[in-house]
């Protein structure tokens, strides 16, 4: 009875079978380590990303929920004290001293959000029919700064 050649063959693979072999390997390992890491960078910015909006909508949504003579102040960690006083002076985020814009500024987990509010007109809070409120959250990535803004009217109820 004689064996199969697949099955009675004694012989192992050649030296260069083996060398291109590992060398396949060795390309296929360092493709998946450049796209593990690739991933990781997208994952990342999209979590800055992400983080970046929310914070930006939820200033715009405490801006609207608030009452009109409080559109001004700021209770980021909602004990019932405002810590920030929104400010036209020209610093901390403000752009132009005495424009009528109003601003706040906030730093939170590598996000920096600066947030407006401009009565229509450059009138006085108090007098105005409607306010501008705009929300601007920053981050920077390897990629560069990347910037999520927001805005909305808001009506003077009285």
């Amino acid at each position: 009875m004689t064996l199969p050649t697949c099955l009675g063959s004694t012989g192992g693979a050649t030296f260069s079978e083996v060398l291109v072999a590992m060398a396949l390997a060795f390309i296929g390992l360092t493709g998946a380590m450049g796209a593990f890491h690739v991933a990781d960078k997208t994952i990342v910015q999209s979590m800055l990303a992400s983080r970046a909006l929310g914070m930006a909508e939820s200033r715009l949504e405490a801006k609207r929920s608030v009452r009109w003579d409080q559109l001004l102040t700021d209770d980021l960690d909602h004990d019932g004290r405002p810590e920030i006083l929104m400010h036209d002076d020209g610093t901390d985020g403000d752009l132009a001293a005495g424009d009528g814009i109003y601003s706040g500024r906030a730093e939170l987990n590598a996000v920096v959000l600066t947030w407006t509010v401009a009565p229509n007109h450059g009138e006085r809070l108090s007098e105005s029919g409607f306010a501008v409120l705009e929300a601007r959250a920053t981050y920077r990535t390897d990629g560069g700064e990347h910037e999520v803004r927001l805005a909305t009217v808001r009506a003077n109820p009285e």
